[in-house]
């Protein structure tokens, strides 16, 4: 990669009609390729992008004809998310589904969806080169450590179809799931508000009054001893929903080290428990041509093997 170059200017961009309802930030790591994300979230956040002169949040969803201002940056020259060809080989055969411009991805856990905070590329940058030529997009985000169907759109009709879908709650995602303790009925339905708060510099998010609506579902699989494997059902897509709504049911994820209590931590970390228990296993959609898709993904081999050795 060679030195940072500078935009010498602001610019004032008119968004397309084709990238209606794309997210602010989403928008802007197209335009300036080979900024490290955590440099985008900081040009938002510190109101130095702008949206028909109002300051906006990463979260923002753009709509055709919004003026945004884009403030000087440093870009990096040469070409962005340099993925390793082994990498570029796991997702290829990782590939759950491809037709009608749709892409779901069975993401490894431990791989980012984005580059930034230290990383060179994410699963969107090797989706890219893998499908030249196409406006490849993510539906939807997991994070890092999560595994599962991840949905991706590979032309902008497409994308903003999906967001049409997951605005009116016709997408259905269904994650699996271990609750530290046990459920205290079949079926839980969890309303509450999503809110962020800021602790030590880092961003958590928490149950909050003033916050977004949040609505997740808890339908219990299987009881294992003093444990609960859910499926959990997203019927809002919050930042951390299930994590947050799992914490505030007083049941955190198995292996959640940013929700659950550090006893709790150590204690499945000495179970061998390597990372969070939350596989995104089925997503439920409609292709452009009306017909419902269903997409499902096992769960991965090390989550089945903490459950046999409960």
């Amino acid at each position: 990669m060679k030195t940072n170059r500078a935009s010498s200017s602001v610019s004032h961009v008119e968004v397309p009609e084709d990238r209606a309802g794309q997210r602010l930030d989403n928008f802007l790591s197209a335009r300036l390729k080979g900024l490290p994300r955590s440099v985008i979230y900081r040009i938002i956040r510190t109101g130095q992008v702008r949206v028909n002169g109002g300051r906006a949040k990463p979260a923002t969803r753009l709509e055709g004809g919004d003026r945004v201002r884009i403030p000087p940056v440093a870009v990096r020259e040469g070409k962005p998310g340099q993925v390793p060809p082994a990498v570029l080989k796991l997702l290829s055969e990782a590939i759950c589904f491809e037709k009608h411009g749709v892409l779901v991805l069975d993401k490894p856990a431990g791989m980012a969806v984005h580059g930034g905070s230290g990383l060179g590329w994410g699963v969107i940058d090797a989706v890219r080169t893998m499908r030249p030529g196409m406006s490849v997009d993510l539906v939807h985000r997991l994070d890092r450590e999560t595994s599962g169907c991840l949905l991706l759109a590979l032309d902008r009709e497409t994308l903003r179809e999906l967001h049409e879908q997951l605005a009116t709650d016709r997408i259905e995602k269904r994650y699996l799931c271990l609750l530290d303790g046990q459920l205290k009925e079949d079926l839980v339905e969890v309303h509450e508000p999503i809110g962020q708060f800021q602790r030590g510099g880092e961003r958590f998010m928490r149950v909050d009054p003033a916050g977004k609506p949040a609505f997740t579902t808890f339908r219990l699989l299987q009881p294992y001893g003093d444990y609960s494997f859910v499926e959990a059902t997203l019927h809002t897509g919050r930042t951390h929903q299930i994590r947050v709504h799992a914490a505030h049911l007083d049941l955190p994820l198995v292996g959640d080290k940013r929700y659950s209590p550090a006893a709790r931590q150590n204690f499945w970390a000495d179970k061998s428990c390597k990372r969070m228990f939350l596989h995104a296993h089925q997503l439920r959609f409609f292709t452009r041509d009306g017909d419902e898709q269903l997409v499902s993904s096992r769960l991965p081999d090390d989550l089945r093997a903490l459950l046999d050795n409960l």
